[in-house]
């Protein structure tokens, strides 16, 4: 068995799922329009940077679903998942996850969207194991606004992914192949730690960082916009 990990947004996904999520809330009302989209394409901006303190982002991504009830949010979501992802999974991202999951092995995806935003896009790629930021719930499911622990995000990537395998009784060093498919220099921290990185569908700082490294670098979204 070896191991497959993947970044979501902009590597299985043509678009920032979290960013979207974001303009879907303004788009449909739930939230005041032009001061979210405001703060939403100000954050974004500082994570395209590299220069995204994430614990703060996180405590404003979960204070805005702290303002809805759990069942409220969940609908809320499905419209999303709907709309939004659904028609922008292109199919040959879908194939490159199912290769690994025919070929038996250990499939995870690994992002700093939080678990609530992408736990849906995951299932719907069939992946059962998510590392995502997670969310504090209280006695009945409703977000508090909250980070549960630390980011996964960056070096926090490779925190959460062997605080995981570590629950599995597995290691890295453990998979005579082990793969991390991303987008971005943010995730070169665990793309290091592989046996098989690959830059995908890279912005320019992963593209010169993966092409000084010899890394192989795909693009699964050509004529596709990103």
């Amino acid at each position: 068995m070896n191991l497959a990990l993947f970044d979501l947004d902009h590597t299985l996904l043509p678009l920032d799922s979290d960013h979207e999520w974001g303009e879907f809330l303004a788009r449909t009302g739930a939230v005041d329009a032009a001061s979210f989209r405001q703060a939403n394409n100000e954050w974004f901006a500082q994570y395209q940077a590299g220069t995204l303190d994430p614990v703060k982002y996180l405590e404003f991504a979960f204070g805005i679903l702290s303002r809805f009830p759990r069942p409220q949010l969940d609908e809320m979501h499905r419209q999303f998942m709907t709309e939004v992802i659904q028609p922008a999974i292109l199919p040959q991202a879908v194939e490159l996850v199912k290769k690994h999951l025919d070929a038996g092995d250990l499939v995870a995806i690994v992002t700093a969207t939080n678990h609530y935003v992408t736990k849906p896009i995951a299932a719907h790629f069939g992946v059962q194991h998510l590392i995502g930021a997670m969310p504090e719930l209280d006695d009945h499911g409703n977000i508090t606004g909250k980070l549960l622990g630390t980011p996964t995000y960056g070096p926090g990537k490779i925190t959460h992914t062997e605080a995981w395998l570590d629950k599995l009784g597995l290691n890295l060093a453990g998979f005579s192949r082990s793969y991390f498919y991303s987008d971005s220099q943010n995730d070169i921290p665990l793309l290091e730690l592989v046996t098989d990185p690959i830059a995908t569908n890279p912005n320019a700082k992963l593209l010169a960082h993966a092409q000084a490294r010899g890394w192989p670098v795909i693009n699964i979204f050509d004529g596709h916009a990103q």
